[in-house]
């Protein structure tokens, strides 16, 4: 077991409750509101296939549930066991830097039983996955295209689409130079290619099927607008700073922001194997 999942999953079992004492109301019932979500969540079968970043998610995931109260239970399923009752489990795709080897990743997982009995599935692809030189147009064809044979082989599961991560600036003396004078540097040029498919996914699926926006949550700053830079005459959105210790990755902030919004995505997803259950 990674070092990241044991921690993890050590974080579930011995984390400490917080409380709501002397919060502003409406904090109070953000937090009534997520904890009344993760309870919804702890009772269905999750499949999250991911690299890195989905670790930090899962971090917040499991701070998030811990400070609420809720015994989400977060394990890593494998080949043939399939996603046992009320668990939110996940396996890591193979792998960075290859998005389509990750597609054929997570269809296979349906088809070895690692995603066996999901309710609700998703798969993340990771800022590394895309650089200055990406098709994001291409790329996103494809995952259509996965998509579509998943839902036509597995139509009991709900599938929720992630939109990319995206990196920050990088903050170095040569890179700032650089953007005052007009040339963009190399993480901006791909941010571009992570925006561009990030706007297909969802002018495809906003409104229709499931999305957890995870880039518009690594820019949103707390007033609700996004952090972005110029690219080429565009507003490029870009993580914040206050989000990340490297530039990619998250802290706790951006964890915790980042698991909430998965909370709320995935218990807003409609259930299609539990409806059927509970009308018959």
């Amino acid at each position: 077991m990674s070092q990241s999942l044991f921690l993890l999953l050590a974080g579930l079992a011995f984390g400490v409750v917080a409380t709501g004492c002397g919060r502003e109301p409406r904090a109070v019932a953000d937090d009534a509101r997520t904890k009344a979500e993760l309870e919804k969540v702890a009772q269905r079968r999750v499949f999250f296939g991911h690299q890195s970043v989905g670790v930090n998610v899962m971090e917040g995931l499991s701070r998030l549930a811990t400070q609420n109260g809720v015994p989400l239970r977060i394990a890593e399923v494998q080949a043939k066991e399939g996603v046992p009752a009320a668990t939110f489990g996940h396996a890591f795709v193979a792998e960075n830097g290859d998005p389509r080897r990750k597609l054929k990743s997570f269809e296979e997982a349906f088809e070895t039983g690692a995603a066996a009995q999901a309710e609700l599935a998703l798969v993340k692809f990771c800022y590394v996955d895309f650089g200055v030189d990406t098709d994001a147009a291409a790329l996103f064809a494809d995952y259509e295209a996965s998509m579509a044979r998943l839902r036509a082989r597995h139509p009991d599961v709900t599938f929720v689409h992630v939109t990319v991560p995206i990196n920050g600036l990088a903050t170095d003396l040569k890179s700032r130079v650089k953007r005052l004078l007009g040339r963009p540097s190399w993480e901006l040029a791909a941010n571009a290619r992570r925006d561009d498919f990030n706007n297909l996914l969802r002018q495809a699926y906003q409104g229709k099927e499931p999305i957890f926006d995870l880039a518009r949550v690594e820019a949103e700053r707390p007033d609700g607008t996004l952090e972005t830079a110029d690219f080429q005459g565009r507003a490029v959105p870009v993580l914040r700073s206050g989000y990340t210790h490297d530039g990619g990755h998250l802290n706790a902030e951006g964890q915790e922001r980042a698991a909430r919004a998965l909370v709320s995505a995935l218990a807003a997803a409609p259930v299609a194997r539990t409806a059927r259950a509970e009308n018959e």
